[in-house]
């Protein structure tokens, strides 16, 4: 039986051509007659779908992936698994790549491939926060308030109450709190 696997671990992927939908397709034209699918971080191993898919599997199955990097984004992970299905007769081939089999060539450009797919991983990671850096998004909900409108709500706070000024302005009370705490924190560390 050939049961293909196919994962998303962020809505840009969904995006990207490399959508949930887009992978059974082709894992169903490639000869796939189940898939299991699921959208799930990279970093870890541990994908429900997966270990499902792996408890279906037996020697003489095949499981089928559109690319290395869908199983698994570290090498040593990666590695481990194919490896642990190899063992058990299961035979692992992914779309873009071909057949992964136990000779000592298959397993050189397995490790080659997956450190290759952890690298590239990496790069991603390190440009992404680069980038977050230097534009001052470090991730999270945009502000909705400028500072000098919470500062301005703060200085409300002097005189009304959290309500009042929650109401006078629009801003709810918890961001009040927040931007209050915060201002207090700042005049006292211009004060130490």
């Amino acid at each position: 039986m050939i049961c293909g696997y196919a994962r998303v671990s962020t809505r840009i992927q969904e995006r990207d051509g490399n959508s949930l939908d887009a992978q059974e397709e082709q894992l169903k034209a490639a000869g796939a007659r189940i898939v299991f699918r699921e959208s799930f971080t990279g970093a870890t191993l541990d994908f429900p779908q997966l270990n499902e898919l792996r408890k279906v599997l037996e020697a003489g199955d095949t499981l089928m992936i559109t690319k290395l990097d869908r199983l698994a984004r570290s090498a040593s992970q990666g590695i481990f698994f194919i490896e642990d299905l190899l063992t058990h007769g299961i035979s692992v081939h992914v779309l873009n790549m071909g057949l992964m089999d136990s000779t000592p060539t298959g397993r050189l450009l397995r490790s080659i491939l997956l450190a290759f797919s952890e690298f590239e991983r990496d790069m991603i990671a390190e440009r992404t926060q680069e980038g977050r850096r230097l534009s001052g998004n470090h991730g999270g909900r945009p502000k909705k308030y400028k500072k000098e409108q919470l500062e301005h709500a703060v200085q409300l706070l002097n005189s009304y109450s959290y309500n009042q000024v929650s109401n006078l302005t629009g801003i709810s009370i918890s961001t009040l709190y927040r931007a209050k705490l915060q201002n207090t924190k700042e005049k006292e560390n211009l004060h130490t």
